[in-house]
């Protein structure tokens, strides 16, 4: 009797938990939303401003900055709790739409895809905290499926609405019409933002020197970048450049996530690192798909972004089926099952690309890598935040969303200098080299997932 009401759930829309659930799944919704509207439009930006040598940058300098807001937003939690810092990286996101879709130059947008990055990335920390704040252990699998299943109707219409503009009005309209969004967002979670302030961690001991962390995390972020524009330099020069960046990288992050999480050490930091392999291989790969379509298939801006709504619908149903089956699913299992997929569907894709074969198969290929994703996504979150101690639960979060963007943002730079490498090659060859560095990386989370039991 016990066990059961230990894990009764409670209704995401009851009204203990209503706008609380409402406000949270709204800002995933924008972060959805936006997030696959750049990835169809930026082929047409970097055009248009000339940028194609920045073209990965405009991605990887994303993510980059994502990892110091981080680190910032979960030291800052664990003294204040994550409601003042939700309101902060929603501003610096907002701001970032807005010298984005204003910029003049490829520079200047990648400035402001800096400040994006800055408000997305603490934006993931704050989330995760407000559910550990907010919902019940039982309730938590639901609402982090209701934030894969919040990218349904943005995979549903964000690619094609985003095309569609591009081709019409213009692509600066894909960064500015979400800036007037972000304000009632934010005004919708404020409720759980009153809740999660009496959760503040005070008596908490941090996870080290939060100056020491933030320079570290600051120091990971630059090396990302040099990464990401070693491929500008020339034959001896780059590789040098090149490892050199992977190495610091290496040293920044290391003391920013849990100890053996670099080695794939079995229990939680290889449960961590399932996650952050299994983002570097789904988001280094996504951002060539559109650019594959149109450069390579010749089709428009609004068709190759239903290739991304595929993979979105199939995330998100997936997410809701491991949501349903609770406890029927254990959260390793979904592991296991979801990080081959992953590999399966970019194993696929390569060979699309490396064989030449139709187009239209991409989607479905696509879709698989997105159904592995929903299946082991929330599950990662769950086990996360069941296996850190109250006051380890903000540097865990923050070390899970810190591996995601640093994994991905790594995988689209080192994905840029193969595609850069191959360039000069014919057809689809710079395809073909930055997605086998994707799928590699695919199988090292098959790897992992193996290892998440301790």
């Amino acid at each position: 009797m016990t066990t059961t009401a230990q894990r009764a759930t409670t209704p995401l829309l009851d009204p203990r938990y209503r706008w609380s659930t409402i406000g949270m799944v709204g800002l995933v919704f924008l972060a959805a939303f936006e997030s696959l509207a750049v990835t169809t439009a930026m082929p047409t930006v970097s055009d248009e401003l000339d940028g194609r040598s920045l073209y990965a940058v405009a991605f990887s300098g994303t993510l980059a900055a994502g990892v110091v807001s981080m680190v910032a937003a979960g030291i800052w939690a664990d003294r204040r709790g994550p409601g003042r810092p939700l309101v902060g990286v929603v501003g610096l996101f907002a701001l970032g739409l807005l010298v984005a879709g204003l910029a003049p130059s490829m520079e200047v947008l990648v400035a402001g895809r800096l400040l994006q990055g800055l408000g997305a990335g603490g934006l993931v920390v704050c989330l995760y905290l407000l559910v550990s704040a907010v919902y019940d252990d039982a309730d938590r699998p639901r609402i982090l499926g209701a934030f894969a299943a919040a990218w349904v109707v943005p995979s549903m219409i964000g690619p094609a609405l985003a095309g569609l503009t591009t081709e019409t009005v213009g692509w600066r309209w894909v960064f500015l019409g979400v800036v007037v969004l972000c304000v009632p967002g934010l005004l919708a979670v404020l409720p759980a933002v009153r809740a999660a302030e009496s959760t503040r961690l005070d008596d908490a001991t941090p996870a080290g020197d939060p100056r020491r962390r933030l320079a570290w995390a600051g120091l990971a972020a630059v090396a990302v970048l040099a990464l990401d524009l070693a491929g500008r330099a020339d034959g001896v020069l780059a590789v040098v450049t090149a490892v050199a960046a992977l190495a610091v990288v290496a040293l920044a992050v290391r003391p920013l996530v849990p100890p053996g999480f670099l080695v794939g050490r079995r229990g939680l930091p290889a449960i961590i690192a399932v996650r952050g392999a299994g983002s570097a291989a789904f988001l280094g790969s996504e951002i060539y798909l559109p650019y594959l379509l149109q450069e390579r298939y010749d089709a428009s801006a609004t068709v190759a972004g239903l290739t991304l709504t595929t993979a979105a619908l199939g995330w998100a149903s997936a997410s809701q089926v491991q949501g349903r089956l609770g406890d029927r699913l254990g959260d390793r299992q979904a592991l296991r099952i979801g990080s081959p997929l992953v590999a399966a569907g970019l194993l696929a894709t390569l060979a699309v690309a490396a064989l030449g074969l139709p187009g239209w198969l991409l989607p479905l290929t696509w879709a698989v890598a997105g159904v592995g994703m929903g299946l082991q996504t929330p599950r990662v979150g769950v086990l996360v935040l069941g296996e850190s101690p109250d006051d380890e639960r903000a540097a865990n979060t923050s070390a899970m969303a810190l591996g995601d963007s640093v994994g991905a943002a790594v995988a689209i730079a080192v994905g840029g200098l193969a595609f850069s490498a191959a360039g000069a090659a014919p057809e689809l060859a710079p395809f073909v080299a930055a997605l086998s560095v994707t799928s590699a990386i695919a199988l090292l989370g098959v790897w992992l997932s193996r290892r998440t039991r301790a």
